[in-house]
This record gives structure tokens, C-alpha cells and sequence, in this order.
């Protein structure tokens, strides 16, 4: 039997190899640098409940509930319920293909507020109004006052509707008029003219509440937007955000 031997590598293929398999070998530890990692959980909990992050969170809270407080305090608009969620969350790892900004980021942070506000449905266009000559002051005073809907051609109208002296602001054979937006800031209301009426669902419970990574506040616990409903007749809903309002990116900014 005849055995044949492969001839071995020379000493310069060897060479070659163990180069090739070092570059292989540089080329992967920036793949787990600081930079391109995820970051851990450990991490994100660190920097949420650091001092800048819980500074930031202040200022965003303290923003948001103004508004909260000045619907209640400037209009026939009666607070009944407000609920907060805020979340931070880490970055991804280098996202070397379909890029999407997720792993520019070692955290960033945002809240949202929804209030809920009892009104009585009778006077819903006088309500409007109230909230439309609040928002006037407001917007005069700074654009980036606590109310900011002011009058103009399309609400005037729309409290003309509400009130019974004109038609529907959006066009005849429209859905019944039923929210105003100005970013950061969206007011909902129950309808009234619709049949069947489209009344603003419930707020949903607290799914995660773990500070300082998440926080979920309902306030007050035990209010519901039915029993809001049920005492006053009708439900408006203020929605607000704060998106990134903390943020630490990974080159350091």
C-alpha cells in the first residue's frame, strides 16, 4: 500500500497565515470597544440616576406640569387625573448595517403627561373659547407658553360650531371635530354630534415602574376617565411630551 504524504507548508505560507489570522484579530477588538458595545443595563441604571439626568428630569416634569396646572388654573377646564411615564434607555451596538442612530447614544431619556380634565359638554364651546383666549395670553406673552392655541380663523370657527352658529369648521359631510395640535402639545375631547359618539378611552395602567430606568405615576390612583365622565359629562385630554430631554452619546457630548 501506498501512502501519500501532503508536502508540508513552507515556512513563508506559515508566515502568511499567522499574519492573516492576527489582522483578523486586530480588526475585531474595535468591535468591542466601549464605543460599539450595547450599553449594559447596569450602565443605563448608573447614568439615569445620575445628577444631570435627575436635574434634566426636573425641568422636563416641572415644563410639562405647568401646562398641566394652567388648563386648570386659566379655563373652565377641571383637572381630574394626570399620569407620567418616563424611560431611559441605552444604545445599541454598532449598527454597521441599516443604520439608525440607536448606537450614536449611551442613554437618552423622555417623558410623557396626559391629563384628563372634566368639562361640562353644554358649554363645550364656551370651554373652547376659554382655552383659546388663555392660549392668546400665553402665546403673546412666549412662544413657548404653557397654553398654545390661540384664536385663529379655524378655531374661531370651531367655537362658533360648538356653540351652535355656524357649521362644521372642517368642511360639510365631515367627522365631527374633535382635537387641536401644537407640538409638544395635543387637546382631545369626547365627541358630541357623532352617532355613535367617540369617547376618549381609558388610561392604561402602569406596566413598568422602576426608577430611576422607568417611572410610572397615576395621580390620583383610583380615578378612572369614566368617573371623570360620570361627575362633570364630559372628558378632554391634554397629551404632552419631553423626547430626549437627557441624553449622553458615546463620542462624549
Amino acid at each position: 500500500m501506498t501512502t501519500t504524504r501532503l508536502p508540508r507548508a513552507a515556512p513563508g505560507g506559515r508566515t502568511v497565515l499567522r499574519c492573516l489570522l492576527g489582522l483578523l484579530l486586530v480588526l475585531a477588538v474595535p468591535a468591542c470597544s466601549a464605543d460599539e458595545r450595547a450599553t449594559s443595563p447596569e450602565e443605563v441604571r448608573e447614568l439615569a440616576g445620575g445628577t444631570q439626568a435627575q436635574e434634566a428630569r426636573k425641568v422636563a416634569e416641572d415644563h410639562l406640569r405647568t401646562a398641566v396646572r394652567a388648563y386648570d388654573e386659566d379655563t373652565p377646564l377641571v383637572l381630574g387625573l394626570t399620569t407620567v411615564n418616563d424611560q431611559c434607555i441605552g444604545g445599541a451596538a454598532k449598527e454597521w448595517f441599516f443604520p439608525t442612530g440607536d448606537d450614536r447614544y449611551r442613554i437618552r431619556c423622555s417623558q410623557n403627561i396626559t391629563a384628563y380634565y372634566g368639562a361640562d359638554p353644554k358649554r363645550i364651546g364656551d370651554h373652547l373659547d376659554a382655552v383659546l383666549t388663555a392660549g392668546d395670553h400665553d402665546v403673546s406673552a412666549s412662544p413657548t407658553g404653557p397654553i398654545p392655541f390661540g384664536h385663529d380663523d379655524y378655531r374661531t370657527r370651531l367655537v362658533s360650531y360648538y356653540r351652535g352658529h355656524g357649521p362644521n369648521p372642517t368642511g360639510p359631510d365631515t367627522p365631527e371635530p374633535f382635537h387641536l395640535s401644537v407640538a409638544p402639545q395635543t387637546l382631545t375631547w369626547d365627541t358630541l354630534r357623532s352617532s355613535p359618539k367617540t369617547l376618549l378611552a381609558e388610561s392604561g395602567p402602569c406596566t413598568e415602574n422602576d426608577p430611576p430606568v422607568a417611572r410610572c405615576l397615576r395621580e390620583p390612583a383610583s380615578t378612572t376617565v369614566a368617573d371623570l365622565r360620570r361627575r362633570y359629562g364630559m372628558v378632554f385630554r391634554l397629551e404632552m411630551s419631553a423626547s430626549d430631554y437627557h441624553q449622553v452619546f458615546k463620542d462624549g457630548r
